[in-house]
């Protein structure tokens, strides 16, 4: 059974976000994937997207902060469902969207975003000036677009390491409220992407977590089975008589 979705939004339209789009474009003329419309989203109307892709029916450019976007996109639910093209170089966009989101719902709530309070233990951790927390499995160097198999293609061994694990491990070791993960699957010719029913999914856990007032802290990952960026997301104590839970 091929991949069927309803629209497909590629964060970015520099050279990956180029590439994806290319890549589901020839995948759809083969019959490997299913979708209404591609959706390449970027600030700039002259993106590489914009200038290097063939014209289609199928696809757009739509020209838009990606913050402002996720906020429309990911508004309800769809059938059959959305799913969103991370871009390995954006910032952690679902984070901040999460931010967000406990922000609108917990008016006068104090919300922050915070660096995770010990190392993961992956083999690479950087933490950004933001305090996000990159992460790989890796200390070589991947081929472009790796599928993430079973069997590694740089070390030509089984792929022993799954991150959404190693996280979920973390957050109850460092005593978290909870941890969501967006993970990234391989769909169809080398792009990678996950559900928006996944990303509401995992905008309940934050809820569910801060629906009785206590301060909690999540985890929060965009991930691949091997890479990907974490932050914490804390919510302070909030009174629960007059609040919106």
């Amino acid at each position: 059974m091929i991949p069927v979705f309803r629209d497909v939004a590629i964060i970015g339209g520099g050279c990956y976000g180029t590439f994806y789009a290319g890549q589901l474009a020839e995948a759809r003329d083969r019959g490997k994937v299913e979708y209404r419309k591609v959706l390449v989203v970027d600030h700039d109307p002259a993106c590489r997207a914009a200038t290097e892709l063939l014209p289609r029916p199928d696809h757009e450019l739509v020209v838009a902060e990606w913050d402002a976007f996720l906020d429309r996109f990911l508004d309800q639910p769809a059938e059959p469902d959305d799913a969103i093209v991370p871009s390995p170089l954006m910032p952690h966009l679902m984070a901040t969207w999460l931010e967000r989101g406990a922000r609108a719902r917990w008016p006068g709530r104090a919300v922050e975003r915070q660096p995770l309070p010990a190392e993961v233990g992956t083999p690479y951790e950087s933490t950004g000036p933001d305090g996000t927390r990159y992460l790989s499995f890796a200390d070589w160097i991947c081929p472009v677009h790796c599928i993430e198999p079973l069997t590694c293609p740089v070390i030509r061994a089984p792929r022993t390491w799954e991150l959404t694990d190693s996280l979920a491990a973390f957050s109850e070791e460092a005593g978290l409220d909870g941890c969501v993960t967006f993970l990234c699957r391989h769909q169809v010719f080398g792009v990678g992407m996950f559900l928006a029913r996944e990303a509401l999914a995992a905008r309940e856990v934050v809820r569910e977590a801060g629906r009785a007032g206590a301060a909690v802290s999540v985890a929060v990952g965009t991930v691949s089975r091997c890479h990907g960026a974490v932050a914490l997301l804390d919510l302070g104590i909030f009174p629960p008589m007059g609040a919106t839970t």
